[in-house]
């Protein structure tokens, strides 16, 4: 039986990038919320996976955290510890060998399939934490669809800029010295 190699601890920096991502997370959604479901936090969560890879879930759930802290922990908060995890493990999926232009487009498929399907996933805990059985929960699916398609279309406007802000992080990363581990068209 062979030992797993041991995980080491984030450092300083790391704690603090990471910290720092998930206010900025938390802060570009804020300032967008005039905007019906249209924010920078699918294009973020893609970004930072490119780069970080498993470590991404620490912007993440700093995030999450934030927003409960800020917004309150309500029924509508629990959904979000597991909202953004098809999303976070559908750009852990994507080739790291493709180019630049076929990850752009990539990037943007995901993110609005994600902002598309956003009210089926948060639908398990409405029927869960109201009793709603499956017609009551497939209505509240249909009723939100308006709302999907214009998170659909925001996260893919917002995803246009996944390559640069994902070579940005790589590039920043490098120099302040912070292990990342961006795809190959990202470090140029």
């Amino acid at each position: 039986m062979s030992a797993r190699p041991r995980k080491r601890p984030l450092s300083a920096r790391e704690t603090a990038l990471f910290a720092m991502l998930g206010v900025i997370m938390y802060a570009g959604k804020a300032a967008m919320e005039p905007l019906p479901n249209i924010h920078p936090l699918a294009l973020f969560i893609v970004a930072t996976t490119l780069v970080y890879r498993r470590r991404a879930l620490y912007p993440l759930y700093a995030y999450v955290l934030i927003n409960g802290l800020l917004a309150g922990f309500a029924p509508w908060w629990l959904p979000y510890l597991y909202i953004w995890l098809p999303l976070w493990g559908a750009a852990m999926l994507l080739p790291r060998g493709m180019g630049p232009r076929a990850a752009a487009a990539a990037c943007c498929a995901v993110c609005a399939l994600h902002g598309l399907a956003f009210g089926a996933l948060y639908a398990p805990s409405q029927a869960l934490l109201y009793g709603l059985d499956w017609r009551a929960t497939l209505a509240w699916i249909a009723a939100g669809l308006p709302f999907d398609a214009v998170h659909a279309a925001g996260d893919l406007a917002m995803a246009t800029l996944a390559v640069p802000l994902t070579r940005l992080l790589a590039r920043s990363s490098r120099r302040a010295g912070i292990p990342c581990e961006p795809p190959a068209w990202a470090q140029m």
